[in-house]
């Protein structure tokens, strides 16, 4: 059993190393991919997209650590008067303080997924608005779909437009700042 387990897997090295030594001409692939999230981040839109999601998170992040400290002192200025105030009075202090805490992180939580939701938004806009560049450069390539390189197993990297289209969508949008020219169709 083992020994056909060897000659299986030699078999198969013997065979792969056919393939990947075969020349292969570079014909027109009627498929082709791109990596998307490299589409994304290596185009000057997406790079711009990124960046000002980058921007409203540090800006969360910067007003988070104003608030956490604005509470911290509220906090401890409510523990020095707890010595000093009966049970009874501090009661209400400390619930309506507990409730504001809670009202902050709430609104806090709020604004997170707002940016995470804006974001994911300017992606899809990207990716829209690339479709028409995208389908231009498939058609010149003599290519009939374009498929993300993470669904499939095993391709040649010749199918590959990562780089074309990046170029393309660069020449075309830029930064995004400005509106796509109208489509001409694929």
């Amino acid at each position: 059993m083992r020994r056909g387990a060897v000659f299986a897997v030699a078999l198969a090295s013997l065979a792969w190393s056919g393939l990947a030594g075969a020349q292969v001409p570079d014909a027109p692939s009627p498929v082709v991919t791109v990596t998307q999230d490299r589409l994304f981040s290596g185009t000057l839109y997406g790079q711009a997209v990124q960046a000002r999601a980058d921007a409203a998170s540090q800006a969360l992040q910067a007003e988070n650590r104003r608030i956490e400290a604005e509470l911290a002192a509220e906090e401890k200025a409510l523990t020095e008067r707890r010595a000093t105030v009966p049970p009874a009075e501090f009661r209400p202090l400390a619930d309506a303080f507990d409730t504001k805490v809670e009202g902050i992180r709430a609104a806090q939580e709020a604004k997170a997924r707002d940016l995470i939701r804006r974001n994911e938004d300017e992606k899809k806009r990207f990716f829209d608005t690339a479709i028409p560049v995208l389908a231009q450069l498939m058609t010149e390539m003599g290519a009939v779909a374009i498929l993300d390189k993470a669904a499939i197993v095993l391709s040649f990297d010749r199918i590959d437009i990562t780089d074309q289209a990046i170029a393309r969508i660069d020449a075309v949008l830029g930064d995004g700042s400005s509106p796509p020219p109208p489509a001409s169709g694929p």
